[in-house]
């Protein structure tokens, strides 16, 4: 064998020993980085320096003014700034005792009437959302709840209107949550532990003072005690759906959720 050929074969050898070692390498770090689990998927604006304007804040407080009920029963001009005092109602029948929707039905007739009563809160509630976000009303909600949400259940600030709203409307609070999603801004852990908070008791305070009025005179406890209560539960339930995907998630690195 030539000398040209014995450098020849050396320079092989050396190539696949230095292939080899990268292959190797690469393999150390793919397994490192699957013992480490699934990391949470970052907010497109998690790691965005941003300033909120005063309009931003100006938009927010009326989002959180209209979808918090706060002048639901007020008695002066306050009350247009109520969401669903600003819907209205459905005009009656004559005779009919209910707007209409009615009374024994069931059904696709049954649920297509009920889809309608839910055109005009979606319209209005996306048309506000829409126009306030353009104020920066979601980068004011991020900033102001991100401390509190992020400590009570583990989710984004930037699902602040959505908490808010959960109070008065469940349908609402619905809606908001499924555009974050879809949007990138909550990953799917954060959307089912949010939505866990908001199925149990949903539209706490309308619910509890209209379903529930006929128990407040003989309850033990003041309504306002009592909506605390509630929301209390809530939140326990939903850390316990969050622990219990921290604990899945460890047992099955590899497993990924799909819509």
């Amino acid at each position: 064998m030539s000398e040209k050929e014995i450098k020849d074969t050396e320079i092989q050898k050396a190539e696949t020993t230095e292939v080899k070692e990268t292959v190797k390498t690469e393999e150390i770090k793919a397994d490192a980085k699957k013992a480490e689990g699934p990391k949470e998927k970052e907010h497109p604006r998690a790691t965005m320096e941003y300033k909120v304007t005063w309009k931003g804040w100006v938009a927010l407080l009326f989002l959180i003014i209209c979808f918090s009920g706060i002048f639901s029963h007020s008695q002066t001009p306050l009350k247009a700034l109520d969401l669903m005092s600003f819907l209205g109602q459905f005009g009656h029948a004559e005779g009919a005792k209910i707007s209409l929707q009615g009374t024994g039905g069931f059904g696709a007739r049954e649920g297509l009437a009920f889809a309608l009563t839910m055109i005009p809160v979606t319209m209005v509630a996306l048309g506000f959302l829409e126009v306030c976000q353009s104020y920066g009303a979601l980068l004011a909600a991020s900033k102001l709840f991100q401390p509190i949400l992020k400590f009570l259940m583990g989710i984004p600030g930037i699902c602040g209107l959505a908490f808010v709203s959960s109070f008065t409307s469940s349908d609402v609070g619905a809606i908001m949550t499924q555009d974050l999603y879809k949007e990138g801004l909550i990953n799917d852990d954060e959307r089912t532990i949010f939505a866990a908070y908001q199925y149990a008791g949903s539209g706490t305070i309308n619910n509890t003072i209209a379903a529930g009025a006929a128990l407040v005179p003989i309850s033990l406890l003041p309504v306002g005690v009592i909506i605390l209560l509630i929301i209390a539960v809530k939140i326990l339930g939903a850390n316990i759906l969050r622990f219990y995907l921290k604990w899945y998630h460890r047992r099955h690195p590899d497993q990924v959720f799909t819509d």
